[in-house]
């Protein structure tokens, strides 16, 4: 903490002599004191600081001020529009998205305001020494019509940049021109640079963004990398999630994506050791710790269920995408909650159906129908609500594990490579057994495509109510500077031509109407006709581009809604009632009725 020190002189004189006198006194003896008083110290603790004087104390070290790097602005603005222009669903230039993203420095600093004005040339104005040339030339193509725009940047009322825009549509002209503006506001706004040059590439794509889609979006280098780790997981790990019994550590959760799962490792199983050493008397936050470390090495676990002696199993920590489905019974039937669709969502579910239809393989005979394995494949529900969707190829492969062969689902974009007929093919690995899918106004993404493909095909029941609707793909583009772009490119299809984008997958049943309406329902199907019928036939029937109006009446006929216990009694049953069941699945009308896409 500084202080300040206000040197005071009292003067209480009865002449002004006598006065000086007084002070040059006070500030000799005050001068011989300081000296005596700095001589001692220096002898007994030499001042190492670097502030002048004997009473002042060490000065904090400030962090240095943010800097604004134009090389490293241009790099992701040069990369940036060059992803960009090929890949929007609607054609737009450089120029749109750097006047669009410039308003950005607004959003910042409201004092500051981004204009576009004409040059005027007077034939009276003297050009400046050196700039007769130039003069010509604006003068030149202000005559013929051709007098490039100038691009402001104003504080208030005063311009603190201008510049010719780039006649030609280059991505570097343009990065260059943005990078000199941002520059310019950085020095003239201390608003800027307060908020850090990152908010300055954040305000640019934001505002950007703003004028394309909802689901485009940049992520700067810090929160990128906490995405990347989301959709591919951490470095290191066994995927093992750890409790504490007494002083025992008890393996509570076995990731389906890592090594411990393929080597067995069983939930309710003791860890007994890891490289040796004992986690008996141990934290558990400790013992994970222990279990993580660089990708690729080695760990020894010691691993004892009840009745048996202790196991050492030597694993490979390897990357681990996080879990996102799990797995419970209800009653007779196998629940499959999906969270999410990372890199291995339809590995895990696959690992979950081999445990629920034991199929036998052609070297070895088929295992006895017993009264157990008869339960477990009485159906299967994959409970997708809440689910925000995530990569796309996931939902495809899982929509494979049960569909024998058929397309499931097509993008269509502006960019030749966004264009995708997503066609499966190698057998239903259930054998047919029946699957229910709960769905809600949460649903969206990738769940919508696997909801709306299993529907399609009659593989399967959508129950709930009316899903997100968001049915835009985005393509990933990776800055310079280790930021992400997330650029809507194409729009998905169902299988039976109708947009998901806006309209949302219809459910066969619909628990979003109340009580009544859903027991009305049910009554009918196991009578074998459908109440959700005209609905699910209007769903199925739309084709892009659909009116908002439209949209909006479809929906209202199964309002969006949260999901809640009515859909699972729902899908109990639905499942105990083949009648039912089939009615639900025939509601959707097949690919031969359907209306060309």
């Amino acid at each position: 903490m500084r202080h300040a020190v206000r040197l005071m002189t009292f003067f209480m004189p009865r002449s002004r002599e006598a006065a000086c006198r007084q002070a040059v006194c006070l500030a000799v003896c005050v001068f011989i004191l300081v000296v005596a008083t700095g001589s001692g110290k220096a002898q007994t603790a030499p001042d190492t600081s670097s502030t002048a004087g004997p009473s002042s104390t060490p000065t904090p070290v400030q962090p240095p001020p943010p800097v604004f790097s134009a090389s490293i602005t241009r790099e992701v603005l040069v990369a940036a529009l060059g992803f960009l222009e090929p890949r929007t669903l609607e054609p737009h230039s450089a120029r749109d998205f750097s006047i669009w993203g410039l308003d950005g420095l607004t959003a910042i600093d409201p004092t500051l305001s981004v204009t576009e004005t004409q040059p005027t040339v007077s034939p009276l104005a003297a050009p400046p020494p050196g700039a007769a040339m130039a003069a010509e030339k604006v003068a030149g193509e202000a005559t013929s019509g051709h007098a490039p725009s100038m691009l402001n940047i104003l504080q208030g009322q005063t311009i603190v940049f201008s510049r010719a825009m780039p006649a030609a549509d280059g991505n570097g002209a343009w990065a260059e021109l943005v990078t000199a503006a941002m520059q310019a506001a950085w020095q003239h706004s201390s608003t800027l640079r307060d908020a850090g040059p990152d908010a300055l590439l954040q305000g640019f794509f934001d505002e950007l963004f703003n004028h394309l889609d909802p689901y485009s979006r940049y992520l700067g280098p810090s929160p990128a990398t906490s995405d990347r780790t989301r959709r591919t997981g951490n470095t290191g790990t066994v995927g093992l999630s750890l409790g504490q019994s007494g002083r025992t550590i008890v393996i509570t959760a076995v990731n389906a994506n890592g090594p411990a799962w393929e080597a067995g490792v069983d939930t309710g199983e003791r860890l007994v050791s890891v490289n040796g050493r004992t986690t008996r008397g141990q934290n558990v936050t400790a013992v994970q710790d222990w279990l993580d470390g660089d990708e690729h090495t080695s760990v020894a676990l010691g691993i004892a269920s009840k009745g048996h002696g202790t196991t050492i199993l030597r694993l490979e920590r390897v990357q681990v995408p996080p879990e996102t489905v799990f797995a419970s019974t209800d009653g007779s039937f196998t629940v499959l909650r999906v969270t999410s669709f990372s890199t291995q969502t339809a590995e895990e579910i696959s690992q979950y159906i081999d445990q629920v239809v034991d199929e036998p393989t052609p070297d070895a005979p088929a295992p006895p129908v017993t009264k157990n394995r008869a339960a477990q494949a009485a159906g299967i529900i994959l409970d997708l609500r809440g689910d925000r969707g995530g990569v796309l190829q996931q939902a495809v492969t899982t929509a494979a594990l049960l569909l024998d062969h058929g397309v499931a689902v097509t993008t269509h974009g502006r960019n030749p490579l966004a264009n995708h007929i997503w066609a499966v093919q190698g057998g239903d690995m259930t054998n047919g057994t029946p699957v229910v899918i709960l769905v809600d106004g949460r649903t969206a993404s990738a769940a919508e495509i696997l909801a709306s493909a299993l529907a399609d095909h009659r593989r399967a029941v959508v129950i709930g109510s009316e899903t997100l609707g968001k049915g835009l793909v985005q393509v990933i583009g990776q800055m310079p500077n280790g930021g992400e772009l997330f650029v809507t490119w194409s729009r998905n299809q169902a299988p039976l031509g109708w947009p998901i984008q806006g309209l949302g997958v219809m459910p066969q049943v619909c628990t979003s109407l109340g009580a009544e309406s859903l027991q009305a329902q049910l009554s009918a199907l196991k009578q074998g006709n459908t109440l959700q019928g005209i609905a699910v036939q209007m769903a199925r029937s739309a084709r892009y581009p659909v009116p908002v109006t439209k949209i909006l009446e479809i929906r209202k006929h199964c309002p969006a809604a949260i999901g809640s216990d009515a859909d699972m009694d729902a899908a109990r049953a639905l499942l105990s009632s083949p009648a039912a069941y089939r009615a639900a699945l025939e509601s959707v009308p097949d690919e031969n009725s359907a209306p060309l896409h």
